[in-house]
This record gives structure tokens, sequence and C-alpha cells, in this order.
């Protein structure tokens, strides 16, 4: 595969005007087209991710961000150094420091990451994220057993302890921490599967959802891709429950056409969105039992905040689902059998993996 440093000249001046739409469409969200656009350039220094170059008018961006992190975080990197170009050009303070009083409050107002130093997204786990994480990760331990019974009631542990933690973290008031993160790789089309996947995420995971425009640098093309927003343990979960989901409604299709004989691989997206409906539909079912014992989630209004403060700008569409054929049906079925237990290993789209803790038995 090339690497970001081989980009030919082609592919590397239309990753520079895909920066520059981007740029452009972040002028006018944020800074409500205040910004006078300056030149911008890929450059191969390691030791920062962006500059922003006052007296060339120039905005830098490193060119590991296109593979070692993704265009999700080139993005937040672009919102850091519009906020030093704003306090710049436009607010014109020049006796502070670089990350002073003035550019602090400024990232402040528009939710932009204001670190001076590392990745957007990638902070230090809390003790707490940790030991939440590593229950789940003995529960879905336990849901490996070999007894249908014992492995249903470890996964049905794991989501009720889930469920109960985010009511008393929305109901204690004290205010999260937020992340996004972008799941599975950029695609030029989303398939129906995929939709499905991010919908029944985005209902029992404790997560916002939405599919995002990003670039293919490599490719020189433009894709979709899917952006979570939450805390940090839910979206360390939500991620881990995508690849999951991802690897094992792949390995039932297999085991489906080998079962079948089947020659063809046509019937396979319809098998696959089938999966993801059946695997829905039991989480359905598990949340009404969790209702009727007390357990009801009404959502969290600070996540809302700040998904809305990401995306001010959010489009809704709807599509159909095609359920009528013997392919989806048999998916479905698959998919209610599912247990979601340890075993796959996450590793994120953008900004270095992701790995659900080991636990212990």
């Amino acid at each position: 595969m090339k690497r970001a440093e081989e980009l030919s000249i082609e592919h590397e001046r239309a990753t520079l005007q895909a920066i520059r739409r981007d740029y452009d469409n972040l002028n006018g969200t944020f800074f409500r087209w205040q910004l006078r656009p300056p030149g911008f350039e890929l450059s191969t220094a390691q030791s920062r991710l962006g500059r922003w170059v006052s007296s060339a008018r120039l905005i830098e961006l490193s060119r590991e961000l296109l593979t070692k992190h993704g265009w999700g975080v080139l993005v937040e990197v672009l919102k850091h150094e519009m906020a030093h170009q704003y306090v710049d050009e436009v607010l014109g303070i020049h006796d502070e420091p670089s990350h002073g009083p003035a550019f602090r409050r400024v990232c402040e107002e528009r939710h932009f990451d204001a670190r001076s130093a590392g990745t957007p997204e990638a902070a230090d786990s809390s003790d707490e994220h940790a030991r939440l994480l590593d229950r789940i990760a003995k529960l879905l331990a336990l849901a490996e057993s070999p007894n249908e019974h014992e492995a249903h009631a470890a996964m049905n542990a794991a989501q009720r302890l889930m469920l109960r933690y985010n009511i008393d973290a929305v109901g204690s008031g004290i205010r999260q921490s937020y992340v996004f993160r972008h799941l599975g790789q950029p695609s030029g089309r989303i398939s129906e599967s995929q939709r499905l996947l991010a919908a029944l995420l985005g209902e029992h995971f404790f997560v916002e959802v939405i599919w995002v425009p990003v670039w293919r640098a490599l490719q020189a093309k433009r894709g979709t891709v899917l952006e979570i927003c939450g805390s940090r343990e839910n979206v360390e979960l939500a991620e881990y429950v995508h690849v999951f989901l991802t690897h094992t409604a792949e390995k039932l299709w297999r085991e489906h056409k080998r079962a079948q004989r089947l020659r063809s691989d046509a019937p396979r997206q319809s098998f696959l969105s089938g999966v993801m409906s059946g695997f829905r539909d039991k989480l359905n079912s598990e949340r009404t039992a969790q209702k009727q014992v007390g357990l009801v989630w009404v959502g969290d209004p600070a996540l809302g905040q700040f998904f809305r403060r990401r995306h001010p700008s959010v489009r809704h569409s709807s599509y159909r689902t095609r359920s009528g054929s013997a392919a989806y049906a048999d998916g479905q079925q698959a998919g209610r059998g599912i247990v979601l237990h340890r075993g796959v290993q996450a590793q994120s789209s953008g900004g270095g993996g992701r790995l659900l803790p080991s636990g212990g038995r």
C-alpha cells in the first residue's frame, strides 16, 4: 500500500484541495466566514501534527495524519490551527503565548481541542474507566461458555452493567468527558448491514452515531466513515461491538454459504443485513426485560449537546430495509443466536488501536 510520503503529485494536489474544502466548511460553521483562506502544506515533520505560520499565511499539516491517525483527526488538528489563525488575524492578539488565554477561550467556545501536544482524542483513561471495562471483559469472557444459557446470561449481565452505569452517571449530574472515534475503514458506499450496525450501536450502546464525509488520500477519492461520540468507556465498548459483529457476521455468512452449498456471493449483503437485524431484535428484547425491572434509559442530554456542537448542521435521511429475501431471513435467524463475547480485538481506523481489556477467568 502506498504511504503518505509516497503520494503522487496528483494525489497530493487532490488531498490539499480536500483540506481546503473542509477548511471552507469549518470557516462557515464555526467562524462565520471571518477567516481568510491561507495556503496549505503537507509537511514531513514528526514532532508536530500541525502549525499555523503567520508570516507565510500557511497551515502546515503532518503527512502522518493521513496514515497513522486518519482524516477525522486531521480535521481536528485543522480546527486547532484555524483557532490560532483566528486569534492572530481576526482578534489581532499577539502579546500572549501561543496557547494562552485568548486561544483557549476561542477553542472552548467552539469545543475544539486546545491541547498543544498529542492527538485530539488520545487522553489517558481513568481508573474508574479501566475498572468498568475490566468488569465487562470478565463478563464477556464468561459469555464464551459452551453452555448456551450461561453464555446468554453473561452477555445480558454485561448489558445490564453498562445500563446501570450510564443511568447512574447521568443521574449523578457529574460532568463527563466525551470523545469521538471513527470506526471501520472509509468507503465509497454504505451498505445496508453497515447502516443497521450503526443504528444498533446508537440504540443500545450509549453513543451518538453519524456518517461523516472524509477524504481517502491514498486512493484520491471521497468516502464516508462512521463516527461515534460518547464517554470513553462507552466509545471503547461500542468500537469493540462494531468489530465483533462485523467479524461474526462474515463468519456466519461463510458457514451459511458452505452449509447451503452456494457458489455465488450474490446473497451475501442480504444475509449480512439479516444478521444485524436479528441481533438488533435480540437487544430490543433484552431492553424490554430491563424496563420490566425498572432499568429505563432516557438518554444523556450532555452527550446530545456535545454531539450537536461537533455537528451543528446534521441532516437526517431515511432508508428502506430490504427484508423479503430468504437470505435475509436466514441471516436474521443467525443474528438472533449471536452471543456477544470477548475474543475480537478492536482496531480503530484513525488514531491508534483500542483494545477491550483482557480480563481474567
